[in-house]
């Protein structure tokens, strides 16, 4: 209920009871419950060690991850993603968000603290004539709007769930940051390796269109069949056929990496090989244990949002107490604007107010939705966790075996050149079939790609690796 008191002149019992209340106001809110369950990180689902076998590479000791601009030591691959961070949309997107998240945690935090308004008013009248009919009022008054005394926790559990969401949306930043140094490396690996392939296409049409005209000629000497000369036109045609379809790859790929940095890329920072690139991305440390991963931005990311769940249901359980309110207003009114602030212009009241649900409404169903979404995230937060988990073996077990693979490529690769070589210069000499000299050509030309292929898989597994473990602090 309300209390009103009488105008005062000067009263030192009511400066006192100002006082204790200002007092008691920072003494209920330290003394106030906390409803929300008491928060334990989950214990992460996964070994604490990386996976060992044929697959794998002996695991090395040593911190783990590493930096991007560490990572990429070729300078037109580190401009290209410089620019991505700094023009992409996407992460634009994702700033916004945390610009958002920002200010709804600011709004719910000045929950917390009362609302102080001021309001000054002044009337005056004037009759026609002196008889009465003048009047003047001036009045001037401060006071806090209805200010919920948090005994039990529910605003500051709100604050805090705003404000776990907050964190989220920033880690969820740095994961945007760091999947888009990782899409826009593999991007430049895609379009090194399709201009590679391209240029493997056009020697094939260049060689075969060689081989087509020696064919022609010895087939108009006798020397040839007719099927040797069309089997000569085949592999001329397929090449072409792969010319055109690169061609077309490589201006996608170039489509695909402006997309992510967000504007065209000049053709001075496109790369000119994978064997240029090779030697410019680095092999990011793994580290032994895989405890690493709590430091992933997702994973931080789904933790902030399982804390923040924790807290809603901290703020569900505490409507089910009193929700105490508190309303007052101090001031000065007098009728001559001189006075105002003279003795007996003061006056002051105070409205405290509770209510507490009793029957019907939506508090059992609002806990039960807060402790079913903290379930959620719960399991969300563990499946982050093996995810990642999983991301880094699988990245750990192509670099285990890649090594192998490229030498044993490499001697595919020479062994099938010397092959299409030895049996041109047969046919040429006419000691062997032209069909010899045609599979030695093919053996050759798809081992090429293959290679091309291989030597891509490297070296975008080096990027996803880096991303997989998701230690780089620099974003």
């Amino acid at each position: 209920m309300g209390r009103k008191a009488k105008p005062m002149r000067n009263s030192p019992d009511l400066r006192r009871k100002l006082a204790r209340t200002a007092l008691a106001l920072p003494l209920l809110a330290l003394g106030a419950c906390n409803m929300a369950p008491h928060y334990q990180r989950p214990t992460a689902p996964v070994a604490s060690q990386w996976p060992q076998g044929a697959a794998y590479a002996p695991a090395e000791a040593g911190a783990a991850g590493m930096e991007w601009r560490q990572m990429i030591a070729d300078k037109r691959l580190a401009q290209v993603v410089e620019m991505a961070l700094s023009n992409s949309r996407s992460i634009r997107e994702q700033m916004a968000s945390v610009a958002q998240a920002r200010a709804t945690w600011h709004v719910d935090r000045s929950a917390q603290l009362p609302t102080i308004a001021a309001t000054g008013t002044g009337s005056v009248t004037r009759g026609v004539t002196n008889q009465g009919l003048n009047s003047d009022s001036y009045s001037l008054t401060g006071g806090m709007s209805s200010f919920e005394i948090d005994l039990f926790g529910r605003v500051r559990n709100q604050s805090k769930a705003a404000f776990e969401t907050y964190l989220s949306t920033q880690s969820g930043l740095r994961s945007a940051r760091l999947t888009l140094v990782e899409e826009t490396a593999a991007a430049y690996v895609t379009l090194a390796s399709d201009r590679d392939l391209l240029k493997v296409a056009q020697d094939t049409v260049t060689s075969g269109e060689r081989s087509l005209t020696l064919t022609r000629s010895l087939f108009n000497s006798g020397l040839a069949s007719g099927s040797d000369v069309e089997s000569a036109i085949t592999v001329v045609e397929a090449a072409k056929s792969d010319v055109a379809s690169y061609t077309t790859a490589v201006a996608q790929d170039r489509n695909a990496l402006d997309l992510l940095v967000g504007k065209q890329v000049s053709d001075d920072l496109l790369p000119a090989s994978l064997a240029e690139l090779d030697p410019a991305i680095a092999n990011v440390p793994a580290g032994l244990s895989s405890t690493v991963l709590l430091q992933r931005p997702d994973v931080v990311e789904a933790e902030h949002q399982l804390v923040s769940a924790n807290a809603s249901v901290g703020a569900a359980r505490a409507a089910f107490f009193p929700t105490i309110s508190l309303t007052s207003s101090i001031g000065v009114a007098s009728t001559a604007l001189s006075n105002l602030f003279t003795g007996g212009a003061l006056n002051w009241n105070a409205t405290p107010s509770a209510s507490m649900p009793l029957i019907g409404g939506t508090t059992r169903g609002n806990l039960e939705y807060a402790k079913a979404q903290k379930d959620y995230y719960v399991a969300a937060y563990e499946l982050a966790v093996q995810t990642a988990f999983r991301d880094v073996a699988n990245a750990l077990a192509r670099r285990g075996t890649i090594n192998a693979q490229r030498e044993a490529q490499a001697r595919y690769v020479s062994a099938a050149r010397k092959a299409w070589l030895l049996a041109e210069d047969q046919f040429k000499a006419g000691i062997g079939t032209y069909q010899t000299a045609l599979t030695a050509q093919r053996t050759y030309y798809t081992a090429q790609q293959t290679q091309i292929s291989t030597l891509s898989s490297d070296l975008s597994n080096r990027v996803t690796l880096y991303a997989a473990i998701g230690a780089d602090n620099s974003l």
